[in-house]
């Protein structure tokens, strides 16, 4: 047989039925080239079989636009290829053709070497496509294949009504792509296993962006984070002395800061009522006064369920909210931070006082809550669903109010609901220690917020502050079997057996570092007068965990009580300002790391003051007079800790 007119007729057939391999020669003609080889390429691979020896060369390339590069024993030539081209490194022992092979016109040179070696190997053959690593997912359509790592795959799923994502799979949907219905979003969450339906708020200034499916704007979820920082609160009127909740002589007001460079429009609602709407400038705060709500404020018991029963405020930029009750310095005060409804959680934990009051407040419609008594905390005033051992069900709609007046100390009592809630406890008004009675309020960080170290400092006295003030401390467990650490250490018992048990701290000027194996609350209270250690009476605050400290805080503390501080918790070391001056006057707390300042505000301005640290403080805001106090977190981050 003669091979070269084989290997002929076989060129002439592949010009026909390939003619990307490329069929002119060197003079343009139709047929072989110097050397007469034959080429064929499939998926990625060219064989060249070139005439004058009968060898063999075998390419690999990938269909790219370029120069393909050829080795050989004889006569080189440039080449230029115009259109798409399989790139070819290629190996030969006789005279190869023009090395590019191309579906346009292709002139020039391959270059070689006798020694046959081609880019990427020294035997002749170039390496091809790259595997898929072994594991990875990749979707044909909507089949999920898993790669074996050697061009084949272990695993094929068709995934049927569901839709496949490279990466991740069969999913339900591709995580985070959504839609709109007017200002209705509804978006695929991170997991791709279902969808999150929210309501972009036009009140809060949020809208729906249709590229994504999820609410836009200053005060969205992704703008704001988890932080006291937020556009939706809702201010509650608790439980006070009736001789002071009573207007014109008493207001309960809210603070609202606008922590932005941004005007804030800031709208009051109870239930479908407007109530009140303000302006807070840039970076400025503003107090508005509320009306009493006599359902929440006045009466001791029966526990009962108020129907929109809380205030609902809401801005169109991020803000922080205290609430006084009242807002005038008077006998009987004391203040909350109030959490956005964006960092709630569906559990909490009461921190409360013998014989004071727990609330609880829903912002969405059909929240089922179960209350699960402390072993301290199973006697109450029945009523609204709640049972006189404290156990009991209770369903609240947005805006609503369950308020549970308690016989016994109703501290460690967890409250776990199917949807987000803010708590509070305190003491309708009482004596610490016996003498003139307070009013205590606070809201509770959500379980979920909690963390295992503490930092904890007294407040200082007046009118004399470099003195500390006696004050009571209470940590207590959210989970059983929980082991305490002091720093330095304290004289109360080391382990709490169940959740809700707590410790008690008796009265001291103690500064130490708690840490626990588990998460627990902390709460401090303030002594009275009555304590002969300085103006005051009993107030009370939630400590603030050391992973929730910030870096700055704009806070405000009414001008109108006698003297008004705030004391800075901060790592050693760190560099403080207060309304721009810094902080100078540290005292070391043991071997913890930590030291504590005292500082007292002015009450020349209108209120407003700054913290700003370069590394994260933790601070509270407390004011007293004759006889009189409040005391608040003065922010914190709410970031959701694990156990």
């Amino acid at each position: 047989m003669n091979l070269r007119r084989t290997i002929t007729s076989v060129s002439a057939a592949l010009c026909v039925l390939t003619p990307w391999v490329g069929c002119s020669g060197d003079d343009g003609s139709t047929g072989m080239t110097t050397g007469e080889s034959v080429g064929t390429t499939t998926g990625g691979t060219a064989t060249t079989t070139a005439g004058g020896t009968g060898s063999t060369a075998t390419t690999s390339g990938s269909a790219t636009d370029g120069t393909a590069s050829s080795t050989s024993d004889g006569t080189t030539s440039d080449s230029e290829s115009t259109g798409v081209s399989a790139t070819d490194s290629s190996t030969s022992a006789g005279t190869t053709s023009a090395g590019t092979t191309s579906a346009g016109t292709s002139e020039g040179t391959s270059e070689g070497t006798s020694e046959g070696t081609s880019e990427g190997t020294t035997d002749g053959t170039t390496t091809g496509e790259e595997f898929c690593p072994e594991g990875q997912i990749v979707c044909d359509g909507n089949t999920s294949q898993i790669c074996d790592g050697m061009g084949g795959f272990m695993g094929v799923q068709d995934c049927g009504a569901d839709v496949c994502v490279d990466g991740l799979g069969c999913l339900l949907c591709v995580p985070l792509q959504g839609s709109c219905d007017g200002d209705k979003a509804s978006y695929c969450n991170e997991a791709g296993d279902g969808y999150v339906e929210d309501l972009c708020d036009p009140v809060q200034g949020q809208s729906c962006d249709a590229n994504s499916g999820q609410c836009a704007g200053a005060c969205s979820q992704g703008a704001i984070g988890l932080s006291y920082i937020g556009c939706d609160y809702y201010p509650t009127v608790l439980p006070q002395h009736d001789s002071y909740n009573t207007v014109p002589k008493d207001t309960f007001a809210v603070s609202v800061s606008n922590t932005t460079n941004q005007a804030a429009k800031v709208t009051v609602t109870r239930g479908a009522m407007m109530v009140a709407t303000d302006t807070v400038p840039a970076n400025s705060v503003k107090v508005v006064s509320l009306p009493w709500i006599n359902e929440t404020t006045k009466g001791s018991g029966p526990s009962k369920v108020v129907v929109d029963g809380a205030y609902r405020l809401r801005s169109d930029q991020p803000v922080t909210v205290y609430q006084y009750n009242p807002l005038g310095a008077t006998t009987t005060n004391d203040a909350s931070l109030l959490l956005p409804v964006n960092a709630w959680t569906p559990n909490s934990m009461v921190s409360a006082w013998p014989g004071g009051f727990y609330a609880v407040v829903a912002a969405e419609d059909n929240t089922t809550l179960n209350l699960q008594p402390s072993t301290t905390g199973n006697s109450v005033s029945a009523g609204g669903g709640v049972n006189t051992n404290g156990t009991g069900q209770v369903k609240l709609n947005e805006g609503d109010i369950l308020v549970v007046y308690g016989n016994s100390d109703m501290t460690g009592t967890i409250i776990k609901a199917d949807k987000p809630i803010e708590g509070f406890g305190g003491h309708k008004c009482t004596q610490i220690p016996p003498g003139a009675c307070d009013h205590l309020e606070e809201a509770s960080l959500p379980i979920e917020a909690l963390a295992k170290e503490y930092v904890i400092a007294p407040t200082a006295q007046f009118p004399n502050p470099t003195l500390d003030k006696p004050q009571y401390v209470r940590i207590i467990a959210s989970e059983d079997n929980t082991t305490l650490v002091f720093e330095p250490d304290q004289p109360v018992a080391k382990t709490l057996a169940k959740a809700g048990d707590f410790v008690q701290l008796a009265s001291s000027v103690a500064h130490f570092k708690v840490t626990a194996d588990k998460k627990v609350m902390v709460t401090q209270y303030m002594v009275g007068q009555s304590a002969n250690t300085g103006n005051s009476d009993p107030a009370f605050v939630t400590a603030i965990p050391v992973e929730q400290f910030r870096t700055n805080y704009l806070i405000f503390a009414a001008t109108s009580w006698q003297a008004n501080f705030v004391d800075v918790i901060a790592p050693t070391g760190a560099s403080v300002q207060i309304d721009g001056v810094a902080v100078n006057a540290w005292k070391g707390i043991g071997n913890s790391g930590f030291a504590v300042a005292h500082v007292q505000l002015s009450n020349a301005g209108n209120g407003n003051h700054t913290v700003v640290a370069d590394k994260k403080v933790g601070i509270s805001v407390y004011g007293v007079q004759n006889y009189g106090s409040y005391w608040y977190p003065g922010g914190t981050d709410l970031t959701l800790i694990p156990q």
